[in-house]
């Protein structure tokens, strides 16, 4: 490939992009083709970085969605420094998407629709857990459980603990394996006209 994008690089949307090699990722990667690792800071400026299940790529918003317990390691170092990165590797595909941005809570309503979507156990599951605290046994968390499912029956509401988090990005790199090492890399960042576009500068491997 020349210095012109073309084939898997085309267009001029790198979030257009990334949902495109997702679709593609989806038909191709054998577990979870939209797990992400994405990294945050705590307090002392400390990176944590984890597995999580991107959940929509908003192509007319330009950012990424995913979902958490507000009151976890992460939803807390988000609240106090309100950024993060996050990788996206397919092997099948031999690409990844890396993002680095801001971000915000998606809307109550959007999060209420995606709650709603879950599987029954999964609703559950988010007011039993107290994500990344100590927890005595596996015994106690599904006493837990069946306590919550006793009680918030067949239709729980969305925990008020529990929602979303947008990532919008201040840069974006997709990147293709190439041979001999020579990967094939382009850095996005939005255009300086304010027009809501991108620029992209293609990087040595």
């Amino acid at each position: 490939m020349g210095d012109e994008r073309d084939g898997i690089f085309a267009g001029d949307d790198p979030v257009a992009i990334a949902a495109r090699w997702l679709e593609e990722a989806t038909a191709s990667e054998p577990e979870d083709p939209n797990a992400i690792a994405i990294a945050t800071v705590d307090t002392d400026g400390m990176p944590n970085v984890r597995m999580v299940l991107l959940k929509e790529i908003e192509v007319g918003e330009g950012a990424f969605v995913f979902y958490t317990n507000f009151e976890g390691q992460k939803g807390q170092e988000l609240a106090a420094t309100p950024k993060a990165a996050f990788v996206m590797h397919w092997k099948s595909l031999r690409r990844q998407v890396r993002v680095r941005g801001h971000v915000e809570r998606v809307s109550d309503a959007q999060a209420d629709a995606y709650y709603a979507s879950r599987s029954l156990q999964s609703r559950l599951g988010a007011w039993a857990s107290d994500q990344s605290r100590p927890l005595d046994s596996r015994a106690a968390l599904m006493a837990k459980v069946a306590k919550v499912t006793a009680t918030k029956g067949p239709l729980p509401s969305r925990p008020p603990h529990w929602g979303g988090f947008r990532i919008r990005p201040v840069e974006i790199e997709l990147w293709a394996d190439g041979a001999f090492r020579l990967h094939d890399r382009f850095r996005f960042t939005p255009a300086a006209d304010t027009s809501g576009g991108w620029t992209a500068t293609r990087l040595n491997p």
